[in-house]
């Protein structure tokens, strides 16, 4: 992945920072937290999806049905 982002990335970044921080009453450090606590959530649920994947088909194992 690229350092340098495109123009319409980095204005939808913009775009998705203000409103984090506008979501958080323009408190940034709020906004910080927020989305800190989001991620740790986000890499439970990843956590828990890949114990409940089998061994198997992780490793490629498992053929899935191709119809």
């Amino acid at each position: 992945m690229s350092t340098v982002s495109r123009p319409n990335e980095q204005d939808g970044l913009e775009a998705a920072v203000d409103q984090a921080i506008a979501t958080c009453h323009g408190d940034p450090r709020a906004a910080v937290r927020a989305l800190i606590v989001a991620n740790n959530l986000l890499e439970s649920e990843r956590a828990e999806l890949k114990k409940a994947v089998s061994h198997a088909y992780m490793r490629g194992r498992f053929r899935t049905y191709t119809g």
